[in-house]
């Protein structure tokens, strides 16, 4: 019984968060302005630097690392990111972790950049802060998934990062 709810509970969720995704890759970042494009654009139509991956699971069983307690949005994401951040001493406020997401990823955790010089490299930008694997794989603090495109442990590491680099992710007010 409790598997068969579990399967329709995924089920709906995939359903619903292709449903966001195909919305949340109408939206494009051009020159630090978040612009929308036209409601009736399709995510194939949309000319989008930033777009949901197509091999990430948008939805996943309790038991993966993928299906946090984070899973209930961008507010309760960035709050577990900064109790994780308060353990290991990562500055950090709400409001500049906000401005930041919503710079790079305008929310999306599924975000992935394909059109800059470190998607050209071979190592595109993911996640709710757009890290490139060598940066979140260096600044990843124990404890949180070793997924990059988990929200709290991308909002961590790249706090991390930008706490060893700038200070803290409050002094980031461009591409970092």
């Amino acid at each position: 019984m409790f598997r068969a709810s579990l399967r329709t509970n995924v089920r709906a969720n995939v359903r619903r968060n292709r449903v966001i995704a195909g919305t949340l890759a109408g939206l494009c970042v051009a020159g630090g302005a978040l612009a929308a494009t036209a409601a009736h654009s399709t995510p194939a139509h949309a000319t989008s630097a930033v777009r949901p991956a197509a091999d990430v699971p948008k939805a996943a069983p309790a038991s993966l690392p993928y299906a946090t307690p984070a899973s209930g949005g961008l507010h309760a994401w960035i709050d577990e990111a900064l109790t994780v951040m308060a353990r290991h001493h990562i500055p950090g406020s709400y409001a500049d972790i906000k401005r930041n997401i919503m710079r790079e990823s305008s929310g999306n955790r599924d975000a992935i950049n394909e059109t800059d010089s470190n998607a050209a490299a071979g190592t595109p930008s993911k996640g709710l802060l757009q890290v490139i694997a060598p940066t979140f794989n260096a600044y990843h603090v124990a404890g949180t998934s070793k997924n990059p495109y988990d929200p709290v442990a991308n909002i961590v590491a790249a706090c991390n990062y930008a706490a060893h680099r700038y200070g803290s992710i409050n002094n980031v007010h461009g591409p970092y």
